[in-house]
């Protein structure tokens, strides 16, 4: 790793320390340890056994959309891989950029297939993940405001997940529109320019028609995934069940604490959460947990410190045991993850 990567991993670690300082003095760090201690071993085995169901579901997801991009890989070697992935987002600020090329070089190492077809697999699979989380967060806001006021926060953090989802979306169609014109001009856009990167020693216009060729085999294969309409139905319907697993597992730690919470609070909640793992911080760390338990103590009626205690069992399954399990891939798949 260089150094302006341990630099960056560094401020983004000293980052995620400081919001979860700020929110145990907030809530009492002497009050979240006690609920902690007080958590039911059962229930809290459950929200692990969930979280790999989650982890299992979104697995299978980037399994179906490479078997329609004609790569096959076991469902054994999809789940290492997409940990994978899980751990370079979780170790990266604004993690999603670096799991992604990290998945795509595992992807293209254990299948033997090309970078470009594994970057669209893994990208398929986090595009694809939107529609269901959008779904959820209406279905969940829309059923709690039959049953109370939606408040002020829950209002502008339903317009931030509109606003930001929507702006992606838009961003994908326009590329989407106008590929043609961005596979013939954009290599010759960056191809004399990757000089400044130290990659002089490359011949440009060689380079430029490499990076067109990749760039129309990555549309290519776009396509191939978006015309297989039973395999994107079946990879929607493993997203979803994905996103219910972690709903389930987030039940299960609020269980081990003796609480119950309202399946159709998490529903809205596990989406609008997750928008916090756009902070510059490893993974979101430290932004997501925040999240969690402004979202959930007014719309729950739970203590702070409670809520707080749940929602690190549930990070602690869906955080930090894909970064073991991925870590431990991606070292025996012979991939760095940062560099």
């Amino acid at each position: 790793m260089d150094r302006r990567n341990r630099r960056v991993l560094l401020l983004g670690a000293v980052g995620a320390i400081a919001v979860f300082a700020v929110l145990f003095f907030l809530v009492g760090a002497d009050r979240i340890i006690d609920s902690l201690l007080s958590a039911e071993p059962t229930f809290v085995a459950l929200t692990f056994a969930l979280a790999l169901c989650w982890l299992l579901s979104w697995s299978l997801m980037l399994r179906t959309v490479l078997a329609a991009l004609g790569v096959g890989v076991s469902v054994r070697t999809a789940f290492l891989v997409y940990a994978g992935a899980v751990f370079a987002n979780n170790v990266t600020p604004f993690g999603q950029a670096g799991g992604e090329p990290v998945a795509a070089g595992l992807i293209s190492k254990v299948s033997d297939s090309r970078y470009e077809t594994g970057l669209v697999g893994i990208a398929s699979v986090d595009v694809l993940n939107v529609v269901p989380s959008i779904s959820l967060v209406f279905v969940g806001v829309g059923y709690y405001a039959t049953t109370a006021a939606v408040g002020e926060r829950l209002e502008d953090a339903v317009g931030t997940a509109v606003v930001l989802i929507g702006g992606i979306v838009l961003g994908i169609a326009l590329v989407w529109r106008y590929r043609e014109q961005v596979v013939d001009r954009l290599p010759a856009v960056i191809a004399p320019r990757l000089g400044l990167l130290g990659l002089e020693r490359f011949d440009p216009e060689q380079l430029e028609a490499d990076l067109t060729e990749r760039l129309q085999r990555f549309f290519e294969n776009i396509e191939r995934v978006g015309t297989d309409r039973w395999r994107l139905a079946l990879v929607v319907g493993l997203s979803l069940a994905g996103w219910l697993f972690q709903v389930a597992a987030l039940m299960a730690a609020f269980a081990a604490l003796g609480h119950s919470v309202p399946v159709y609070v998490l529903l809205f909640a596990i989406p609008l959460a997750n928008l916090a793992g756009a902070a510059p911080l490893p993974g979101g760390l430290g932004g997501i947990e925040a999240a969690f338990v402004s979202l959930l103590v007014p719309t729950t009626g739970i203590e702070a410190s409670a809520i707080t205690a749940a929602v690190l069992i549930f990070r602690g399954a869906i955080y930090w045991m894909p970064v073991i399990i991925g870590g431990v891939s991606v070292s025996a798949f012979g991939v760095r993850a940062l560099r």
